[in-house]
């Protein structure tokens, strides 16, 4: 299907393991032109390739300190521009970025500079519960980034990604105790940013306990709001 009659700009919020990822692709098999800017996909090109901004970024991750906001909004921001989408006719989808308030402001005054500022910011609730049980049974392919979860999204073969036939990896996060505490931090972040994007009148929620769920609803008022 193409795109709404209106440029979508579109932000998931979500706490880690709500689905973003999910959606994002269901998004994007729905509607043609809608182009994706994942922050992680980004980082991890760069680490990859071993660039100044790369090597800066394992530094720090290695160190366990968390990446400036700069460094992040900077990645996003030029990629929007190698894009072209640094316009107010395009459509784009954010996937993992912007996760603090400063990171908001830095892009929201480069957005709003270019006539392009996010049009519309959508929180992902699902209950904590839902989510330690996803992360217990999820699998990743460490160089891709590709999830699988063993209850709803397993791997065609056991403990091996579908496309490479690489083995496939469990995060030392991945269990209910450790991930419980990035839930609380993410809580404690997440609300000065939904304060921000209500403040601007462009943030919205959708609730379910599964993406099959949650789906049909965001697909729905997103076609209410720009058709």
């Amino acid at each position: 299907m193409s795109l709404p009659l209106r440029p979508l700009r579109l932000l998931l919020l979500g706490a880690p393991g709500a689905g973003k990822g999910t959606q994002t692709s269901k998004l994007l098999k729905h509607f043609t032109g809608l182009t994706p800017i994942s922050s992680g996909d980004l980082l991890r090109k760069e680490i990859q390739t071993k660039s100044e901004i790369g090597n800066y970024a394992q530094d720090i991750i290695a160190k366990g300190q968390l990446l400036p906001d700069s460094l992040i909004s900077g990645l996003v921001i030029n990629e929007l521009n190698n894009r072209n989408l640094l316009n107010k006719n395009s459509s784009w989808l954010l996937d993992g970025f912007p996760r603090t308030l400063p990171q908001a402001k830095i892009l929201n005054e480069d957005l709003v500079s270019k006539a392009s500022d996010l049009n519309l910011v959508v929180e992902l609730k699902v209950p904590e519960r839902v989510i330690l049980e996803r992360i217990e049974n999820r699998w990743v392919h460490v160089p891709s980034g590709r999830i699988y979860n063993l209850q709803y999204n397993p791997p065609k073969q056991q403990g091996v990604d579908d496309v490479t036939g690489e083995p496939l990896s469990k995060r030392p996060d991945d269990n209910a105790e450790v991930f419980q505490k990035r839930l609380n931090a993410y809580n404690e972040t997440v609300d000065p940013l939904k304060s921000y994007y209500k403040d601007l009148g462009v943030l919205h929620s959708v609730e379910g306990e599964t993406s099959d769920i949650i789906f049909p609803k965001l697909l729905d008022f997103i076609q209410n709001k720009f058709n």
